[in-house]
């Protein structure tokens, strides 16, 4: 058993860490947040909350340190760290005041500079669609394209063209049809879990049918970042398998709901693309059946919000049977060669 030093240190029974102590008084930690993961897990796992974790803390300390060996001093440890923090207290809480704030003025001048640049590119855009001279080239170009387009009427290649690409479509759609249509929630409803998601998170339900109310000491949750583990102590697990993408471990959380449903919150590492699938085992669904949330358009950078805009304005375009913007440019530089040479009959051609 480690005897108390002079210095009022008190010193670890376990030998595990040698040399290792508590020294009385208070002092600034270098990295506070050091062990938030491990304490907000432990947190967690406590019903009694705060009371609880505090009677784990003082139960090692009894187990595994002479801590109670000079109880004077001791006592007058643990009520100068009380005192102590308990200023700190408001300092940060006047400091997440602060950041808040800080995050609020941030994300309202990224706006702002996303709406100018957006007006920009949409002013630009405007006057690249007016109709320009053409250069030798693009008419020399534009001339091949026509010829091409009448000899393909003349030999009948159009009509097998065309057909080509009706079965070609049917291929793809055959291909597609290989993939689940996501949830309202642009994620997957599967017979022991549903995941849904953002571009920025993933949230995860796992319903337990158990006959007891779900408390989290009955939980068995891993979560890491590129791996996932779900389920129920002296059950088999869930979920057990790789990710199909990484995410921010210190981001994600998971917690008890109705006391039957396990959620699981991840925040993803790239924001910028949807997942097809939540773990590798999962059956993949169609990315490009996923409806974003028209809210969240404001929140994109300028050019990933013009080049969305165009996407979905082309989309809109080919479902109404219009034509694209970049058919719209095709048509522009027709029109101006129309002008060009009236005496040619374009009223057959059909670009792609």
């Amino acid at each position: 058993m480690c005897i108390i030093r002079e210095s009022s240190s008190f010193q670890l029974l376990t030998g595990e860490r040698e040399g290792s102590s508590i020294r009385l008084g208070t002092m600034e930690l270098k990295d506070p947040e050091r062990f938030d993961g491990i304490l907000l897990g432990m947190a967690q796992q406590c019903e009694q909350g705060v009371p609880e974790l505090m009677d784990y803390f003082f139960h090692f300390l009894v187990r595994k340190t002479d801590f109670y060996s000079q109880s004077e001093t001791a006592e007058k440890m643990v009520m100068e760290k009380f005192n102590y923090y308990k200023t700190k207290s408001t300092y940060y809480q006047d400091e997440k005041k602060q950041k808040a704030e800080e995050k609020r003025r941030a994300a309202e001048e990224k706006k702002r500079a996303a709406e100018r640049k957006a007006k920009e590119e949409a002013e630009k855009a405007a006057r690249e669609s007016k109709v320009q001279e053409i250069t030798d080239e693009e008419a020399e170009q534009l001339q091949k394209e026509i010829d091409n387009q009448k000899n393909k009427v003349t030999n009948g290649d159009e009509s097998k063209a065309d057909e080509n690409d009706d079965m070609d479509g049917e291929g793809e759609d055959k291909a597609k049809s290989d993939k689940m249509k996501p949830n309202v929630g642009n994620g997957a409803d599967l017979p022991d879990y549903k995941w849904t998601q953002t571009l920025a998170d993933i949230e995860l339900r796992v319903p337990v049918k158990v006959s007891f109310p779900l408390k989290g000491k009955h939980v068995t949750c891993k979560i890491q970042k590129k791996h996932l583990t779900v389920g129920v102590q002296g059950q088999p697990p869930i979920i057990d398998g790789a990710l199909s993408k990484e995410i921010k471990i210190e981001e994600s959380t998971w917690t008890i709901e109705d006391n039957k449903n396990i959620v699981v919150s991840m925040d993803k590492v790239n924001k910028m693309e949807w997942w097809s699938k939540l773990v590798e085992t999962d059956p993949e669904i169609d990315t490009q059946k996923v409806q974003p949330e028209n809210s969240k358009l404001s929140d994109l950078d300028g050019e990933t919000r013009a080049m969305v805009e165009k996407m979905m304005y082309d989309q809109r375009q080919k479902e109404m049977g219009l034509p694209t913007s970049e058919d719209q440019k095709k048509q522009e530089i027709l029109k101006k060669f129309q002008q060009q040479h009236p005496e040619m009959d374009f009223s057959k051609c059909k670009f792609s």
